[in-house]
């Protein structure tokens, strides 16, 4: 397990002055593969466009999935004490959120599935609970790769990401879905993917 000190990557800064933040969520297990390839072009865009950027390895973290507690708080928060709770922090105080992965057994990875599962207590509290009333203030972008070229395995992983992104108060902005990827890092020579990176990259960093 790694230690709380480097779950996350470093935090970017291009200027003193205030700046968009943008966080980034690596999903997949694999390091430098074609999700990682991807969300880095486009926080390297964001960054060159004044960002404040910041990475989540959500591999790395010290992450157990949603226990379905009976007893549960009512302000949104889990109470089980593990990395989540600095995803959970994250991803709330981003001005805009890029999610990066693959596409497994025809939707998202588990690593992910396992981090949006335990934003079950902010449902609760946004939409039973009521505790929390909030408008959709962050943007948000999704990449998606696969191997295959499955249509409808993208549908299905957009799907779950938006319902994800509407709960924690994310407009879903952009998309870049890549398919026919089978080797480690080989969109590198998929320029038309790239450059869509960075363009949502660049466009999720600039203010409202």
């Amino acid at each position: 397990m790694s230690s709380s000190g480097n779950l996350f990557s470093r935090v970017y800064r291009k200027t003193s002055q205030k700046q968009v933040q943008v966080l980034g969520i690596m999903t997949s297990p694999r390091k430098g593969g074609n999700s990682d390839v991807l969300l880095d072009a486009a926080l390297a865009a964001a960054r060159d466009n004044g960002a404040i950027t910041e990475k989540i390895i959500i591999s790395d973290l010290n992450l157990i999935p949603c226990q379905a507690c009976v007893d549960v708080r009512d302000d949104g928060r889990c109470k089980i004490e593990d990395d989540f709770q600095k995803s959970y922090d994250a991803i709330l105080r981003a001005d805009s959120v890029i999610a990066a992965g693959p596409i497994y057994f025809g939707s998202i990875n588990a690593q992910f599935k396992m981090l949006i599962d335990r934003f079950q207590c902010y449902w609760r509290a946004k939409y039973v609970i009521k505790s929390i009333d909030e408008l959709m203030v962050k943007r948000g972008g999704f990449i998606c790769v696969q191997a295959s070229s499955r249509n409808d395995f993208f549908e299905n992983a957009r799907a779950i990401i938006k319902n994800f992104f509407t709960t924690v108060g994310i407009e879903y902005c952009r998309e870049v879905f890549c398919a026919g990827l089978e080797g480690k890092g080989i969109v590198r020579e998929e320029p038309n993917c790239m450059e869509k990176a960075a363009a949502m990259g660049e466009k999720l960093s600039q203010p409202r």
